[in-house]
């Protein structure tokens, strides 16, 4: 299959790309913690995709997003709201309330028809609702971040973590294991914080049915059940890309381009 578009999402934590033909199918993907010379690291991993892909044509359209597009050579360059609005109506079929947790904000995006942005919220002042916040906790107790979340589900018991700020949750985590407190219990306890942070978010912006989850935090199955318990919804959508929500949809605009 002959590769017409090429999206890149550039993130604070991980670049993303899709290629898609001309009928919207993916035919490769590829993902790597982002760098510090991202235009350089994009550079590398491109060619070795054209070493690999057939690419119709040298000149196919590249369209960039993220949090470092602005360093890297593209056709065009998209919002990060746009592309994953135009991502998650493509991957799901429906518009609806899409809530994309990325490594340094997270974001709320009301998706319409053709996967038009009907509203959005996104904060990215604050660690404490982002997937580099449960890195840093999972770090520290020295989980691997793909367990932590079923960790979380091992217990019924949840403690109040209660701080809001991400150091200072940090920090009261630390407390709650010195003095004893299971594991899973201050686990379960951290994630049920982050879910009702990012459920003021969505509540923010009113509810669309139906709720659908991106960014690499989608992978964490404590989350995906919180978040349905705390917004009171029947299911929360995952795409089989979370992570790549924002790449598709900016290869999807481009293939608009050719």
């Amino acid at each position: 299959m002959k590769i017409k578009s090429v999206g890149i999402d550039a993130g604070s934590t991980a670049v993303k790309i899709v290629g898609l033909d001309k009928d919207r199918n993916i035919v490769f993907k590829l993902v790597e913690p982002t760098e510090p010379k991202v235009e350089e690291q994009v550079q590398r991993m491109m060619d070795g995709l054209k070493e690999s892909f057939d690419f119709d044509s040298p000149q196919i359209p590249v369209v960039a997003t993220g949090y470092g597009s602005n360093l890297i050579k593209a056709t065009k360059k998209v919002t990060e709201i746009t592309c994953h609005a135009v991502g998650v109506f493509n991957a799901l079929g429906s518009g609806g309330t899409l809530v994309d947790i990325g490594g340094q904000d997270s974001k709320v995006i009301v998706v319409g028809e053709e996967g038009r942005v009907l509203d959005f919220v996104m904060n990215d002042k604050c660690a404490a609702g982002t997937g580099r916040f449960l890195e840093n906790v999972a770090w520290r107790m020295n989980i691997p971040i793909d367990e932590f979340g079923s960790w979380a589900l091992r217990t019924y018991e949840e403690v109040t973590v209660s701080s809001t700020c991400a150091v200072f949750a940090e920090s009261e985590v630390i407390s709650l294991l010195a003095r004893g407190v299971p594991p899973e219990s201050v686990i379960r306890g951290l994630h049920r914080a982050f879910a009702k942070r990012i459920a003021a978010m969505v509540e923010t912006v009113g509810i669309q049915l139906p709720i659908m989850l991106s960014g690499g935090v989608a992978q964490n199955p404590a989350i995906v059940e919180m978040l349905k318990e705390e917004l009171d919804v029947a299911e929360v959508l995952v795409p089989e890309i979370p992570q790549f929500i924002g790449a598709f949809g900016a290869a999807i605009l481009g293939l608009q381009l050719s």
